[in-house]
């Protein structure tokens, strides 16, 4: 069973290059963040050619986010629970019931940047930290598996960025939004990719400019995060860099400034 988070940055500005990574990939699951467009403006049709049931929670021009599946889902919420207030489409959730294997619940986060901080961004950033950790509890209470992957806008370590002092009072690696950060993961969660890998340099997101690419000048932003019941089935994770690489698949469009993150399940 392959999980998968990516950060399109506009789902219908790369469209040729998303659709060439899942004929490539083949996730089961796949969580989208910054889809860029109301619902009705999601590439249904594209995705549902490739087997896999849409559920959108979109904004224009802004934010929005999806999740994609090949098996049937139910229960699905949009919106952060206990955040009701929140205009912005950061969170989706559904359980997922797979063929003759027990179903599990997706949770695919766009949380906030933050910047810059202090000021009323950053206090909306921890804000919605402190609901996707009442999230968490809950979910933890009813001992299912489930996962909670996308872009957490959070550099967890000094080893998940390429110059730590250069990102040293940006939003993103605050002392206070890794420790919001570890109050999550320390209610009983995995961060799935630094479990498997937990000495290797690895990044999620290259900037734009000053040709980060290139340098390879990136950070670890989009983790998957798993409760014990699904951990316990963890046996494969990666980064899919290529798809970051201009020459990677359709040029008609430049790629996102993430790349994809995924985990297999047994």
């Amino acid at each position: 069973m392959k999980i998968a988070s990516w950060n399109v940055n506009s789902i219908n500005a790369r469209l040729p290059r998303i659709l060439e990574w899942f004929d490539a990939a083949n996730p089961d699951v796949c969580v989208l963040q910054e889809i860029k467009c109301l619902d009705e403006k999601f590439p249904v049709a594209e995705f549902e050619d490739r087997g896999y049931h849409c559920e959108v929670h979109g904004q224009k021009t802004y934010n929005g986010v999806a999740l994609l599946s090949k098996f049937p889902v139910e229960d699905v919420i949009r919106g952060l629970p206990g955040n009701e207030d929140d205009d912005q489409s950061r969170y989706i959730e559904a359980m997922v019931f797979p063929d003759n294997a027990e179903p599990f619940r997706v949770g695919g986060l766009y949380l906030p940047n933050g910047n810059p901080a202090p000021g009323p961004k950053y206090d909306y950033k921890l804000g919605w930290m402190g609901h996707l950790k009442a999230r968490a509890e809950a979910l933890l209470e009813t001992e299912e598996a489930f996962i909670l992957t996308g872009d957490y806008n959070v550099i967890p370590q000094a080893e998940d960025v390429h110059n730590p002092a250069a990102w040293a009072e940006d939003a993103l690696f605050l002392p206070t939004t890794r420790a919001a950060f570890r109050e999550i993961e320390n209610l009983g969660l995995t961060d799935a990719l630094r479990h498997l890998y937990p000495h290797d340099v690895f990044y999620t997101f290259w900037d734009y400019q000053r040709g980060a690419w290139q340098k390879d000048h990136g950070i670890r932003i989009d983790h998957v995060m798993l409760s014990p019941q699904a951990a316990d089935r963890l046996t494969r994770g990666g980064v899919d860099r290529t798809t970051r690489d201009p020459g990677f698949g359709s040029q008609d469009a430049k790629p996102s400034d993430h790349v994809p993150v995924w985990v297999e399940l047994d």
